[in-house]
This record gives C-alpha cells, structure tokens and sequence, in this order.
C-alpha cells in the first residue's frame, strides 16, 4: 500500500513536471498562432483599413467580393499554375538527384553537398542573384544565348517567359532539401528487395517501378504536400524579381494579399482572400493525401 502511494506520488510529481516543460510551448502557440488566427479569421468579416481606428462588421461581403474580383482570381491561377509544373518536375528532380548520391562515398557526399547549398541560401539572396542572371543586357543566360547567336530573352520583363523564370528559382532552391528527403526514403528500402529482384533477373527499371517507387510512396506523398504549400504561397521571388508585373502576369495570390493589406492598407479584404487561399490549400493538400494513401509497410 505504501509502495502504491509512493509511485503515484512520484507519477504527480512527474505530470507536473511535464506540465511545466510543456507549458512554454502551450502559451507561445496560444499567443503567436492560435490568437493571431482567431483574430484574423474575425477581421475577414470586417471592413478594416489599416490607416484607419474604425472598423464596421460586414459579414461575408469580402468573401462574395473576392470571388468576383477578377484581379484576384487571375492572383489564383497564377499560383495554381506555379503549382502545376513545379510540383511534377520539381519531385522529379529531387528524385532523380536522391538516386544519383543515396550511396555513401566521398564523390557522393561531394554532390550532397552541392545539391543541398541553394537551400541554405536565404530566398532574398537567391532571388538578387537569378535577378542578374536573367538581366537582358548583361545577364549570364543571355551571355550564353548570345555564344550561339541566339537573340536576347527578357525573362523578367516579358509576360509570358518571366513566370517561367520565378519557376526555375524555385526549383533550383527547393530541390536540394526535397532530396535530402527522398535519400531518408531510400536509405529506409531493406537492400534485400533488390538483392531477391536481381536473382529473379529484375532490370535496373523493374526495380525502380517494382520496388523503389512504391515503398516511396509516403516519402512522396510528405514531398508534395509539402511543394503544393510552398508553390501556392510563392510571394518572396515575386516581390523582388517582378514586383508582380509585368503586367501583372506574375501577381501570385500571397502578393495579391500582400499588396492588399499593405499597399492599400485593406485588412479585412486581404484577411479575407488568406482564408480563401488557406481553404484550397487544406482541399487540395486532403486530396493528394487521399491520393497517395498506401498500406504497403517496410
């Protein structure tokens, strides 16, 4: 009985422990995230400018706005079609790249580290860089165009080519980290999959279809999620290559957000058009995970 009082005594004082461990992350969640949603959520209902003390409750007269602003909705197509084609090629790359260096050996971990260095470069300093890269009179893609007597491009400043531009960005910054992950993914693949295969006669390819591919499937369904928030909420390399322009053809849906609440100081209007943003994301992030869903088990 003693003994019994003892340990639950010593499992109290453990609980409490806990509790106040945990207790600064609870409060931190609390007041930087859960707050800031919950107010901004109320905001989206509102007529709020931020120029201005008074705000007025107008229901839901910013969504139905929104869903009519064609500014917006070209905003929406313009990330949807930054999603589209990074995600796809993107992953690919990654893919490619995990397969090229999952192997441990010094020339490996020679490209690992390669790969990998764009990510840790800042997005402002990457962006600053592609931004001289792609400049028209003295930028190095056109240098090598103008080697092979091609004409000068305007990546930035040509509305059909400069969207195509943001991409490439992205991608050469993301890659690296997604192949990190898919490495974690392959190192998880017990070698004797492929050791049973080559005994049966498997090809290089039936290997990768066959065994590879699908014991990928959950690494892969955490790298699309993950690239579909990120292509989505592209802002940073549009505000410091184009600025949204030219013409608004690169004006993504966080810039239009952006613009909105900072530039026309419309809160409530720019609150509003995040939760719209928020909502697809969450339907299409449920869609791929429905998508990708596997009980395979290694």
């Amino acid at each position: 009985m003693i003994r019994l009082k003892i340990t639950s005594a010593y499992h109290k004082q453990e609980e409490r422990a806990a509790a106040l461990f945990i207790a600064p992350a609870i409060i931190s969640l609390l007041l930087f995230t859960f707050y800031p949603m919950v107010k901004a959520f109320m905001t989206s209902f509102e007529d709020y400018n931020l120029i201005s003390t008074n705000s007025s409750f107008v229901g839901l007269t910013n969504y139905v706005n929104l869903l009519k602003d064609p500014e917006f909705l070209r905003s929406l197509l313009h990330s949807l079609h930054f999603a589209v084609i990074v995600i796809p090629v993107q992953t690919a790359l990654a893919l490619s790249m995990a397969l090229l260096v999952h192997r441990s050996s010094k020339i490996s971990g020679f490209f690992r580290t390669t790969y990998f260095l764009p990510v840790v470069i800042s997005m402002g300093v990457a962006s600053t860089l592609f931004k001289l890269v792609y400049n028209k009179d003295f930028g190095l893609l056109n240098s090598v165009l103008k080697i092979f007597g091609l004409p000068p491009v305007a990546f930035l400043s040509d509305s059909h080519a400069a969207m195509y531009g943001i991409m490439l960005l992205g991608m050469w910054k993301a890659a690296g980290f997604f192949m990190i992950v898919f490495i974690a993914g392959l190192n998880n693949i017990p070698r004797s999959l492929y050791e049973a295969a080559e005994v049966d006669g498997a090809t290089a390819l039936q290997k990768f279809f066959k065994i590879t591919l699908p014991l990928l499937r959950r690494t892969m369904t955490f790298v699309v999620v993950i690239t579909t928030m990120d292509a989505i909420k592209i802002s940073g390399p549009v505000f410091i290559l184009t600025g949204g322009g030219p013409a608004n053809s690169t004006t993504t849906a966080v810039y239009f957000i952006y613009k909105t609440a900072f530039q026309q100081m419309d809160m409530g209007y720019a609150t509003a058009a995040a939760f719209i943003l928020f909502v697809i994301v969450l339907i299409i992030s449920l869609i791929q995970l429905r998508l990708f869903k596997t009980d395979v088990e290694y």
